[in-house]
């Protein structure tokens, strides 16, 4: 008895740094978050006035604040993510996973943009839609096609299909990295046995290889929604969340409202919400690979 007394208080000592550190950086924070959102305040100065949970009443009935428009990209960007992102990282990692000719190359290459500064990337691609001398708009006049030139990220219309096609093409490879991992960690008598048996590819895929690497697909399909939700850099360096909120998510309205509107109440109140909806999604996600299981 004493002995396990000891060893639990052994784990108690080793574990008491990461779990101090744990609540200084997550709980702490998240905590202040919610206090702050029960606050009309500015930010500056001590003067705080108390409004309960007016901030997510008003969050969501305001037509000035006009978060549910911005939601409402963050889950289209969500619904991209899973349904043409996660799809074709996947289709390039169960190709590599083949053992093809200059696999290593390819991965790196489909890595790149993961490691490229999202700034440098945001850079880029304004510099692609530029509307006079952007890469896009010079290919679309030299074949013809000068009817289809847009000003890309300065139309409501354009601006937000514009914004998200860097968000997908820079993650493509950690997802494809990840997923790569799974097929790669799949006992080779499994494919074998099923080769045997006359399956094809596409068997072997849909009845060994994704089974297999369900928990993975999980982890991708939880990063991919919670990632879209909290998306922010380069829709920032892009759009900035304009024109004329177009390209709006939460958390360019978020930084808004505390940086520029000085409603840091209210820009608390929505990394609040943003929280919530992180965990609900990947609470739901569990939940649903838990069922199909």
């Amino acid at each position: 008895m004493k002995k396990v007394y000891s060893n639990k208080l052994h784990l108690i000592i080793f574990l008491l740094p990461a779990l101090l550190l744990f609540c200084g950086v997550l709980i702490a924070p998240i905590g202040a978050s919610f206090y702050y959102s029960l606050f009309d305040w500015s930010g500056f100065g001590a003067q705080k006035t108390f409004l309960g949970l007016s901030n997510y009443k008003e969050l969501f009935t305001s037509d000035s604040i006009n978060f549910m428009k911005a939601l409402g990209n963050s889950l289209l960007l969500a619904a991209l993510s899973v349904f043409l992102q996660l799809p074709l990282a996947l289709g390039l990692a169960l190709t590599l996973g083949k053992k093809i000719k200059g696999e290593r190359a390819f991965l790196s290459v489909y890595f790149m943009p993961v490691l490229i500064s999202t700034v440098v990337i945001g850079q880029l691609w304004l510099k692609i839609y530029n509307p006079d001398y952007g890469i896009l708009n010079v290919f679309l006049r030299s074949i013809g096609l000068e009817n289809l030139t847009r000003i890309w990220l300065g139309k409501k219309e354009t601006a937000l299909g514009a914004a998200f096609v860097p968000i997908l093409w820079q993650y493509v490879g950690y997802h494809m990295l990840l997923l790569y991992a799974g097929v790669k960690s799949i006992p080779a008598e499994l494919r074998e046995a099923a080769m045997l048996d006359g399956a094809s590819d596409g068997k072997v895929n849909r009845y060994i290889v994704l089974p297999y690497i369900k928990p993975i697909l999980r982890i991708s399909v939880i990063f991919a929604v919670t990632g879209s939700l909290k998306s922010f850099d380069l829709i920032y360096v892009l759009t900035n969340g304009g024109p004329l909120h177009a390209t709006e998510v939460p958390s360019t309205l978020m930084i808004s409202m505390l940086f520029l509107r000085n409603r840091y109440g209210m820009g608390s109140t929505i990394a609040v919400m943003l929280i919530v909806l992180c965990f609900a999604f990947a609470l739901l996600i569990s939940a649903i690979f838990r069922e199909e299981g």
